[in-house]
């Protein structure tokens, strides 16, 4: 099975390039998707476009990560309602170090021909004068095509500035460059990126009367319709320092039974035949496909010993053994605290009304016990070797322990 294949029976493929499966069969071939450094994080969001990344080099073919140290600076319009806050010198930096790092966990940089590559366009638009570009680029790229581009057209009622109108041309002469510089043939990306990729295609065609390739990949929802990524707390993030590893392994391990698998196929390397088997489990077996879901994924992500250290003991939770220290934990140094407290220092609820509530609902235990009154003081009693278990309905625990 072909890389395209591959794409196509895992879901992964939303709109392709007349000619690209071709030139993937031909040859080894060198193709790119780019990454803006919004945060110092990347999100699940961006893993369907890591993953095709992993899918490509697997295949044989010579991965590009773009980082945006220069689109970062203009912000990309596409999906966005409003124009983004743009991020100082120093904070863009920094995220593009953390982003350039999460990205060499995930590709092999030494296999040879078709090692992985990581490349920040600031390092070409840096020394590219504003006259110059709009004299070498612009005149290739007509305003009525750029007027006609969904990104722009959705935001002529709201307003656009000239930046972010500009985007699609920063955007294409980064494929432009790369195909120049670095033999690259093909652009990855989202399917919001459909109208940049073909901006950067036309360019390469007009520039140099060459052929240039795209594919985009389908940007997701759950079967609920609620977008990947996004939580009532906030973005799934790839960084443990801003989501815990036992969120981000319970986060997969309570994936919706209609999703199961489909995120296997889209956010895992494990083998078709495999995925196949999985297919057919019925009913609560379907429990067995989450947890090699949560584990296939946080190996990725995370690491190997973080997907079994929370996969043991999430089986001892909800079995109801003890409870090891890869849950949640927050010390303290007074025994006496409120369960409203207890609730609110883990990071289950942010106030005292939602506190109450969940308590008076029969939604919060101590120690595996409902506890409804909300008027509750944890005390010495409540403590086993130090620490007492908070629970915040079936599937979110944490530990107080007594420093």
């Amino acid at each position: 099975m072909n890389f395209v294949e591959e794409m196509k029976w895992r879901g992964m493929i939303h709109d392709i390039m007349p000619g690209t499966e071709e030139q993937l069969q031909k040859e080894m071939t060198s193709a790119y998707i780019g990454f803006d450094p919004t945060a110092d994080s990347l999100h699940i969001g961006s893993l369907v476009q890591i993953m095709t990344l992993v899918h490509l080099q697997r295949s044989g073919h010579k991965p590009f990560a773009l980082v945006g140290g220069a689109t970062g600076m203009v912000g990309d319009p596409s999906g966005k309602s409003k124009e983004r806050n743009l991020l100082s010198p120093d904070t863009l930096e920094h995220n593009l170090k953390c982003v350039q790092k999460q990205l060499a966990c995930f590709l092999d940089f030494d296999c040879g021909e078709n090692s992985a590559e990581i490349v920040n366009n600031y390092d070409w638009f840096k020394s590219i004068g504003f006259l110059e570009f709009i004299r070498d680029v612009g005149k290739h790229i007509s305003i009525n095509y750029m007027m006609a581009k969904d990104s722009v057209k959705t935001r002529l009622e709201t307003g656009m500035s000239f930046t972010e109108f500009t985007y699609q041309l920063v955007q294409g002469y980064d494929f432009y460059w790369l195909w120049k510089n670095k033999n690259c043939k093909v652009q990855l990306g989202g399917s919001d990126q459909w109208g940049n990729i073909v901006t950067g295609i036309d360019l390469v065609r007009k520039a140099s009367s060459k052929q240039a390739f795209g594919l985009t990949s389908p940007l997701l929802t759950t079967s609920s319709g609620s977008k990947m990524g996004k939580t009532a707390n906030g973005a799934i993030w790839l960084n443990n320092d801003q989501l815990s590893d036992w969120d981000f392994w319970q986060y997969w391990r309570n994936t919706e039974d209609l999703d199961v698998i489909k995120f296997l196929k889209l956010f895992t390397e494990l083998p078709i035949s495999e995925i196949r088997k999985l297919e057919k489990l019925k009913g609560a077996e379907i429990n067995e496909a989450k947890i090699i879901l949560a584990n296939e994924v946080t190996k990725l992500c995370r690491s190997s010993e973080a997907a079994d250290k929370i996969a043991s003991s999430s089986a001892k939770l909800f079995s109801n053994s003890e409870t090891d220290d890869t849950l949640p934990s927050v010390e303290v140094t007074n025994s006496e605290i409120s369960f409203i407290d207890a609730l609110k220092i883990l990071n289950f609820l942010k106030s005292n009304g939602e506190a109450r509530r969940l308590i008076r609902g029969n939604g919060a235990k101590i120690n595996d016990v409902v506890i409804n009154d909300e008027n509750y003081t944890l005390s010495d009693k409540d403590y086993k070797n130090g620490k007492v278990k908070i629970s915040y309905g079936k599937k979110k625990h944490g530990l107080l322990i007594l420093s």
